[in-house]
């Protein structure tokens, strides 16, 4: 058992306020695994305001500067990624071959592109007799999530830094080492105190002290679209700055002239990635009505080749939920689209045989329409619906039926066609033919999906205001 007894504020390791504690269970054992402090309102406020008395000297350090403490954050991140596998291994539950490349190595990468991407922004512009530049938006309370926990520091921390503001993380309480990890690392790494500060403890009560701080300018939040609105709501109050990377029901058009069998097995590799526990998963796959009955027997095939179980085991391909409540959600997503009547090709609501212990859920396929739950809401686990369209328009028609807009995935015969078509598809990432995700190019979505950006300079720049002067 991990007992984590301290919170990280000004430059020093110092007991919470309170004496509660949060637990961490583990998913796979249903075991609990670590502790850590249950922060309290006056913990905020210690913290906040160090963060509050070091952004001035912070935010007039060069470009240069930023650099080199991000590049030594990456190097001490490289260094300590067995530690951040097995860490999240024991929170989440992700297959640790799998955790090492896309969690921790995934995170030292978000910190190279930020380090590469911040010499790239102009600071200082002349437009005719005003000189225009951009200066750091102030204190940011960064608020992240469970699904990747080291990774979300790196880019709301690591973003936040670059451009000159200073920090108070509220790190997830489902899956926290990585924050108090990354914490150790940012000491290492020099950091003066008070640019970098950790609160351990839940939404309701340090999130919105965060949100409702006075001296709070900004908040980045990456979460569901219940907690992205209240944060909204609570920080409306006082007008503050919000960026929010939120929910997703992203669509995996598969055009008539496609590769069927590579757009099937990369959709669903992309859709179940981290068990389905991804905003940006492609949940629901397009497919000509005329190549249904392909397009099904490839989506089962695919669905009943991973292999579920113990994560330290290569073979293992998909791993648990991360909580009993993610578990139960989404089993009842499954059997409201039984109920509903959506047609069942693979998996469904029990436990995985043999699975009994830990809170698996079986890799799931549907086929039907647009109009079901589970093709409407998102449900983030293993679960994706098929839906046939009649021709292109009607693709695109599906496509854009959603209340969400992060992301999707076009696949046709032609790259450059398929690329001309992405401007009929609202969202904010697409990718052509199993494209690889650029960590320099932007990631956000339109509606429910969240306000803002983040990746490469685009993430940097959030945390930017201009400034005339002149």
């Amino acid at each position: 058992m991990i007992e984590r007894d301290q919170i990280y504020i000004n430059g020093a390791w110092v007991p919470s306020t309170g004496t509660d504690v949060l637990t961490v269970v583990n998913p796979v054992t249903e075991e609990p695994v670590a502790t850590i402090p249950a922060g309290t309102v006056e913990d905020v406020d210690k913290a906040v305001k160090a963060a509050a008395a070091a952004f001035p000297a912070w935010s007039r350090t060069s470009v240069e500067e930023r650099i080199a403490v991000l590049q030594k954050l990456a190097k001490l991140t490289a260094d300590r990624a067995d530690e951040i596998t097995a860490a999240i291994v024991s929170e989440i539950g992700q297959p640790a071959h799998i955790a090492a490349v896309s969690q921790a190595a995934g995170a030292v990468q978000d910190l190279e592109s930020i380090a590469e991407s911040l010499p790239t922004i102009v600071w200082d512009e002349e437009i005719g007799n005003t000189t225009v530049t951009r200066d750091a938006a102030g204190v940011v309370a960064a608020i992240t999530p469970w699904n990747g926990p080291m990774r979300m520091v790196c880019m709301k921390a690591g973003a936040a830094i670059a451009a000159g503001c200073t920090v108070v993380l509220k790190g997830t309480e489902v899956a926290p080492l990585s924050s108090f990890i990354f914490a150790e690392m940012v000491a290492e790494a020099g950091l003066p105190d008070g640019v970098f500060n950790l609160v351990s403890g839940d939404g309701p009560v340090v999130g919105e002290a965060l949100v409702t701080h006075p001296l709070v300018d900004m908040i980045s939040l990456t979460g569901s679209v219940r907690a992205g609105s209240r944060v909204m709501e609570l920080a409306s109050r006082s007008v503050k700055k919000v960026a929010l990377e939120l929910g997703g029901k992203s669509a995996n058009v598969i055009l008539e002239d496609a590769d069927l069998a590579a757009a099937v097995d990369d959709g669903i590799d992309d859709a179940f990635r981290n068990s389905g526990q991804v905003c940006g998963g492609l949940s629901r796959m397009l497919v000509p009505r005329a190549r249904l009955a392909e397009a099904e027997e490839l989506a089962v095939r695919k669905a009943e080749s991973f292999v579920l179980g113990d994560p330290y085991d290569p073979a293992t391909t998909l791993g648990p939920v991360a909580n009993v409540n993610q578990r139960d959600r989404i089993r009842g997503y499954i059997e409201s689209g039984l109920s509903e009547g959506v047609r069942l090709l693979t998996g469904g609501p029990e436990a995985p045989e043999g699975l009994e212990t830990g809170f698996f859920v079986r890799p799931t396929v549907f086929s039907g329409d647009n109009t079901s739950r589970i093709a409407r809401e998102e449900i983030f686990g293993p679960v994706i619906v098929i839906v046939p369209f009649d021709d292109e328009d009607d693709a695109f028609r599906i496509a854009n039926d959603t209340d969400y807009g992060l992301a999707g995935a076009i696949w046709a015969g032609d790259a450059e066609r398929a690329k001309s078509l992405a401007k009929r598809l609202r969202a904010g990432r697409i990718r052509i033919n199993g494209s690889p995700i650029n960590p320099h190019a932007p990631h956000g979505g339109f509606k429910l999906s969240g306000i803002g950006r983040e990746f490469g300079r685009y993430g940097i720049e959030e945390f930017l205001e201009y400034k005339s002067v002149g």
